[in-house]
């Protein structure tokens, strides 16, 4: 085989290097807008034609005529007029995360400059998003004074975690009382005859007085339901179903979950009972009823 196949490729590395670095004057006109980035503010230059140039420059670059000697603030803030995504930091970039390259025309100014976004992703950084600049603690008069940009604060997350206590009153005692021994418990208006499910001291629709309580079935019809797709720690898988039963001899139906079928399967009319847990484990709860299962029976017309 030739020698040239099998040879490793000639390489040579060199640097380009200024020791103690590279250093020129600045001008009276950027090095009034470092001076400005030092003590924290942003400062363009007025052209004769009454643009505000940032970055400053000595000469207009529409007109080519010599900028006015009137410095604007401007800022702190601006928006963002397009943007490049920097997947792979290297070692040279400002931050060592993803971040963007934007152009960024700050508040009061007609140009925009180039600097570093902390946008977290880049779908959080579209043309005409608002970017506040990150001041750098200890800052000696360069375009790094500002670390970068970060797009301006709309949303925040608040923990919420209320913990409250509810206590049971008569009627509903008495109902939760009837599900620890595996009964439904009911009551029927003495006005109207309705039966309503809970038990509670009085009608909701007529405003009379219950009647002792009536001890209702544990089976009932669906009348309507939702299937759930988000899990649940008391439902039997996912999706789950969720659903209106009428109990028999109720007039009005109770929510309750829905297992032992699959979720497509469910539908209005199907005839369900309950399934309780076993005695022993049964407290003043609702959850004593695990959910209601398919009886079998043909459905009911509703």
């Amino acid at each position: 085989m030739p020698p040239h196949e099998t040879d490793e490729p000639l390489v040579a590395r060199h640097v380009l290097e200024f020791p103690g670095g590279y250093t020129r004057t600045t001008g009276p006109v950027i090095g009034r807008f470092l001076t400005e980035l030092r003590a924290g503010r942003v400062v363009g230059v007025r052209t004769a034609e009454g643009r505000v140039l940032v970055p400053p420059l000595e000469y207009d670059p529409a007109t080519g005529d010599a900028v006015t000697d009137e410095y604007v603030e401007v800022g702190p803030a601006g928006a963002v007029t397009a943007a490049a995504w920097v997947p792979e930091p290297r070692a040279g970039h400002p931050l060592d995360r993803p971040f963007a390259w934007a152009l960024i025309r700050l508040d009061g100014a007609d140009t925009a400059l180039v600097h570093a976004v902390d946008a977290g992703n880049p779908k959080a950084l579209r043309p005409g998003t608002r970017v506040w600049p990150v001041w750098r603690q200890n800052r000696t008069g360069h375009i790094t004074d500002i670390s970068h940009f970060a797009p301006e604060v709309t949303r925040i997350v608040s923990p919420v975690r209320p913990e409250y206590r509810i206590q049971a009153g008569g009627a509903l005692r008495v109902f939760l009382d009837g599900v620890r021994r595996g009964v439904f418990l009911g009551g029927r208006c003495a006005t109207c005859a309705k039966v309503y499910v809970p038990y509670r001291a009085s009608c909701p629709e007529c405003g009379g007085a219950m009647e002792e309580p009536v001890e209702l079935p544990d089976t009932g019809t669906i009348t309507t339901f939702a299937i759930n797709n988000l899990p649940d720690p008391r439902a039997p898988e996912v999706p789950f179903v969720s659903a209106y039963i009428l109990l028999d001899g109720a007039d009005i139906p109770m929510i309750a979950l829905v297992g032992g079928v699959p979720a497509h399967e469910v539908r209005q009319g199907m005839r369900v009972r309950a399934e309780w847990l076993p005695e022993s484990e049964r407290t003043l709860s609702m959850a004593n009823v695990r959910w209601f299962t398919p009886t079998g029976e043909p459905d009911a017309e509703l």
